[in-house]
């Protein structure tokens, strides 16, 4: 069964209470160590590919969508749980602090790996935690079939593994940036992301310069390691910093309300 959205709030509590159990993934060491993004050399996005574009749920293909710009490609979950959510959002402020304008300078180009995730999950997901509404008007939130997911994932060098006993993905939380002719110019830690070093990338990008793409990149967006029986570090990382964000405007919404004066 897919995973229904919830509140930030109240996902932040299911997500700690499941932290907290028990989980059912069942992927092991060696179906996790082909989890990896690894471009082949001179790896180029097919601009042809076919696919649908959320926002006025019509027709597009890929080359549309980066419409000769340098852009940032993130292949997500639309429906995951785990590290997608704060990757989004991370990804949307390094952009933002670039001074760089989506749709003028660069592109924001989300693609889904599930094909059973619909326009309305991929604009959900986009008006939700991206963070910025002027930033999510020009993003494109894109969904394909299956055929379109392998052929791109293929020229990403970008793999994935579905693990039937959580309904989820354990896939690469990656920034992809591309030229504005489709060439891989750079993989980067979405949650690594800064404003100055996110557009030096993008204007190299924009000017056509690719650097060097040969390390793998393996941070997983998947939250329990089967092999171990515990949460990889990063979602401890991520549940962590959430927490500790929810407990001090907890605490900052008490102080505020103790203040104000009572109604006789």
């Amino acid at each position: 069964m897919r995973r229904a959205r919830h509140p930030r709030f109240a996902a932040l509590l299911v997500g700690i209470a499941f932290a907290a159990t028990p989980a059912a993934a069942r992927l092991n060491r060696t179906e996790l160590a082909r989890v990896a993004v690894v471009p082949p050399p001179g790896a180029r996005v097919p601009l042809d590919l076919a696919w649908n574009d959320a926002a006025g749920d019509r027709p597009t293909t890929l080359g549309k969508a980066l419409g000769g710009r340098p852009t940032l490609l993130l292949p997500v979950d639309y429906t995951c749980g785990n590290v997608c959510d704060p990757m989004l959002t991370m990804s949307g402020a390094a952009l933002a602090a670039t001074g760089l304008v989506a749709g003028r300078d660069v592109s924001l180009v989300l693609v889904g790996i599930d094909p059973r995730d619909d326009a309305a999950a991929a604009r959900h997901m986009l008006e939700t935690e991206l963070g910025n509404p002027g930033l999510s008007a020009q993003a494109a939130a894109l969904v394909g079939d299956a055929a379109a997911v392998d052929r791109l994932t293929q020229a990403l060098g970008y793999r994935f593994v579905y693990d039937a006993g959580t309904d989820s993905f354990a896939h690469p939380a990656a920034a992809i940036l591309l030229t504005g002719d489709g060439r891989v110019a750079r993989v980067l830690s979405p949650l690594a992301l800064n404003g100055s070093d996110l557009r030096l990338a993008l204007v190299e990008a924009g000017e056509g310069r690719t650097g060097s793409v040969a390390d793998r990149l393996v941070l997983l967006c998947y939250g329990y390691d089967a092999a171990t029986g515990v949460y990889t570090p990063m979602i401890r990382r991520v549940l962590s910093f959430a927490a500790a964000g929810t407990i001090l405007a907890m605490a900052i919404g008490i102080v505020l309300l103790s203040r104000r004066p009572r109604q006789v």
